[in-house]
């Protein structure tokens, strides 16, 4: 079953860190470019990292910068987001998907991009 699993995503106090995983079965991950998305009740989707296949440049989008890392083991077939520094306004469900653009500017999901379900991120103290 070609599927995407995150976990990591749990309640965290401000300043504090996690690390999210995004396993992948059914395909091998690394063919891809995967990204980072993230939703907060009321808001859009936004993109938040992503790393290309082709040469594994990663990028960053705006409050991610200098404080998230993006990351995957192809061993494993999982990708990573850690995050650290986190602040209540990352308070979000995070999404983990496969096959779409990534570039410098902004990760753009095409129309057979696979997602996972989401792993939720509660940051207050």
């Amino acid at each position: 079953q070609v599927q995407l699993v995150e976990s990591g995503g749990d309640l965290v106090q401000p300043g504090g860190s996690l690390r999210l995983s995004c396993a992948a079965s059914g395909f091998t991950l690394d063919y891809y470019d995967i990204g980072w998305f993230r939703q907060a009740p009321g808001k859009e989707r936004e993109a938040v990292s992503c790393i290309s296949s082709s040469d594994g440049s990663s990028y960053y989008f705006d409050s991610a910068k200098g404080r998230f890392t993006i990351s995957r083991d192809n061993a494993k077939n999982t990708a990573y987001l850690q995050m650290n520094s986190l602040k209540p306004e990352d308070t979000a469900a995070y999404y983990c998907a496969a096959n779409l653009r990534c570039g410098w500017k902004n990760a753009i999901p095409m129309e057979d991009t696979l997602w996972g379900q989401g792993t939720q991120v509660t940051v207050s103290s």
